[in-house]
């Protein structure tokens, strides 16, 4: 599983972001430099960026997650953001959920390679039988997954009340808000807010639209008691 180029070099940013843990996450990005690509779960042009646009990217979100959280990750596909956040922090309960049955038994592969502890489940979080089986997490997470308002509407019943939905996202951050802001309110969440992650750590901080759960019903709950009130 060894990897060509930059992916094999181990940053000094890895050392600090995952601690003594880098040589774990360094596996992580071995074995997706190798069968990553020849399952198709990440482009061979990714290989170089593997570190710092997904790795690490991922794992600086650990500063928005309490310690002892319970956080389900929705949309893992290659194991973003949640395998990087379970590897930094094994004090987490980290489920990965994933619709497609292949990349379902690639997280599973990997995270038994890794021997991380997380939990591996296939579904949408838009769908009824998901929210039933799930429990309610403290932090849901997805990265690259959806607009801000579709994700908010698929996400925000995952999240228990006074929990928090983090969706990493780039440059367009302030345009979604500005945009779905008065959606995701509906939708039961609260403020929108950008927060950076890895700041001073990282050349490039890690984006996040940080939304909190503050509708205790299910989304549709504050659009029917909006229309009681007229």
């Amino acid at each position: 599983m060894e990897a060509n180029g930059e992916a094999s070099v181990v940053p000094a940013e890895a050392h600090l972001v995952f601690g003594d843990r880098a040589e774990v996450a360094a596996t992580f990005v071995a074995t997706l430099a190798s069968h990553g690509v020849e399952r198709g779960l990440i482009g061979p042009r990714e290989v170089d960026r593997l570190w710092d646009r997904h790795v690490l990217n991922s794992a600086v979100l650990q500063e928005r997650v309490p310690t002892g959280a319970r956080v389900i990750d929705v949309g893992s596909g290659a194991g973003f953001p949640g395998l990087p956040l379970a590897i930094a922090r094994p004090d987490l309960d980290i489920v990965l959920l994933e619709p497609m049955a292949r990349r379902v038994d690639w997280l599973a592969e990997v995270a038994d390679l890794l021997d991380v502890s997380v939990t591996v489940e296939r579904g949408r979080a838009e769908e009824k039988g998901v929210r039933r089986r799930i429990e309610a997490a403290d932090v849901v997470t997805a990265r690259a997954v959806a607009p801000l308002a579709r994700l908010a509407e698929w996400c925000l019943p995952l999240v228990r009340p006074s929990g928090t939905l983090l969706a990493l996202k780039g440059q367009t951050a302030a345009d979604e808000i500005e945009r779905d802001r008065a959606a995701v309110r509906r939708l039961g969440g609260g403020e929108p807010k950008i927060e950076r992650c890895g700041v001073g750590v990282l050349a490039t901080p890690t984006t996040v639209v940080a939304i909190e759960r503050v509708e205790s019903g299910a989304p549709g709950v504050a659009r029917r008691r909006a229309r009681k009130k007229h």
